[in-house]
């Protein structure tokens, strides 16, 4: 009955969304790469025949796919005749594992929870183990798997503080699918917490850690940082604010706080990255609006138009912002300063950053405390506090620097977790199998 209703409610919204969808397709191009993928159309899941175990991993969107990564590649060391799939949801997710999923066989788009798509894809993939990243449960899909045999588990489980209120409200509907699964691994001691009180089984959790601390550390290079840096036409020495993942509201306080602070530091640059990167126009117009004049885009200069006099970048292109941190004198994390719960911190710790972000990090709860336990970062309350941090920072240098090791040092000594959780796809294989030379 669970299952009627939510197939009800999942075509009728589909069907009042589509025209929606198809707008927006058509006049923006959003959606238009990953629709037919996810409706099982086309070549996408030509997954190889030949390898055993088949694994799938499933990561939604740029996130989740940095931490699947590192899952993949301790994957591949451990089972190195395994047919090792990617899926994700976004095409950010996407474009972001074909950049760095080299070990994974196949990368293609998760198909939409529609019982005769999800069949399909399942049938074509033909897994034998799947993972989830996080918190990713589709009931048809779900369902698919286990009429086919297929182990399901979840890794690097997380749930945020605003998620689980939601889930909590629904858990009827949430605890038969925890239960289906062969394994959870979760992140901490409270996202465990709070998928027991959703209905998953205690003993089948495992505390493991954030599979992210791996594929951040791993990522990070000299190499990749001259890279940026002679793309961007940034010498050593300049003072560099990345102003990350910024989202309608935090961009003006940004600019303010900049403005005072080249008053200062006359040759300082700002990188602005908006969380999404369809807001680049707007974000832009505001700068220009404010009587900055000096602001280049990063597809201009991608163009071939060179960086001269402007100090404002504006990273207008998915893909780019791991590698903008390297560059970065002191980072502003976003969705912090407005009600969004922040964004990931973990990756400017990885390059040695410091790191300022507002109240709301909800969602970064345990990797805010970690980082300002060593002092790697500050939480500021507004405008005034951000520029007092700031320019604390860029006259302190060797605190600053000093503060940035221990981030990064945060990062190096929480790695390992990758490790483990491949080694829980390997116990799954192993009892699978076990279990199916039991039937034969």
């Amino acid at each position: 009955m669970r299952t009627v209703l939510y197939n009800i409610l999942l075509v009728t919204a589909l069907t009042l969304l589509a025209p929606y969808y198809f707008v927006k397709i058509a006049v923006t191009g959003k959606y238009r790469r990953s629709i037919g993928p996810k409706l099982g159309l086309g070549p996408a899941y030509d997954v190889p025949e030949k390898g055993t175990p088949r694994i799938w991993i499933h990561a939604v969107s740029v996130g989740e796919v940095t931490a699947a990564v590192p899952i993949v590649t301790a994957l591949r060391r451990l089972m190195p005749d395994a047919v090792i799939v990617l899926s994700t949801s976004t095409e950010t997710g996407q474009a972001l594992a074909r950049q760095i999923a080299g070990d994974a066989d196949l990368i293609f788009y998760y198909p939409l929870d529609l019982p005769w798509v999800v069949n399909h894809v399942i049938e074509r993939i033909r897994p034998d183990i799947f993972a989830a990243v996080e918190t990713e449960l589709w009931p048809n899909f779900l369902t698919a798997c286990r009429y086919r045999g297929t182990t399901c588990l979840l890794v690097n489980g997380r749930i945020s503080s605003r998620s689980f209120r939601r889930y909590r409200l629904t858990r009827f509907f949430w605890r038969p699918l925890l239960r289906s699964l062969d394994a959870i691994g979760a992140i901490s001691v409270h996202d465990a917490d709070r998928l027991i009180a959703i209905g998953a089984d205690d003993a089948s959790i495992t505390v493991v850690g954030n599979a992210k601390y791996d594929g951040f550390a791993a990522r990070t290079s000299p190499a990749l940082r001259r890279s940026i840096a002679a793309r961007l036409d940034i010498t050593g020495g300049v003072h560099v604010l990345v102003a990350a993942s910024t989202h309608e509201g935090e961009e003006e306080i940004v600019l303010s706080v900049y403005e005072r602070l080249r008053a200062v530091h006359k040759d300082m640059i700002l990188i602005l990255v908006p969380r999404h990167v369809e807001r680049a126009d707007s974000v832009a117009s505001l700068a220009e609006g404010r009587g900055f004049d000096d602001l280049i885009r990063l597809t201009d200069i991608d163009a071939g138009r060179k960086r001269r006099d402007e100090r404002i970048i504006l990273i207008d292109t998915i893909g780019e912002l791991f590698k903008v941190y390297g560059l970065a004198t002191v980072v502003f994390c976003g969705g912090s300063l407005v009600p969004r719960g922040g964004q990931n911190i973990l990756e400017p710790a990885a390059w040695g950053a410091v790191i300022c972000y507002g109240p709301s990090m909800d969602d970064f709860r345990d990797e805010s405390r970690l980082l300002e336990s060593v002092g790697a970062a500050v939480k500021v309350s507004g405008e005034e506090d951000l520029y007092r941090t700031v320019i604390w920072f860029l006259e302190n240098d060797d605190e600053r620097v000093a503060r940035g090791l221990r981030g990064r040092e945060v990062i190096m000594n929480n790695n390992g977790s990758s490790a483990v959780y491949a080694g829980m796809i390997q116990s799954a294989v192993e009892r699978s199998h076990g279990m199916r030379g039991k039937h034969t």
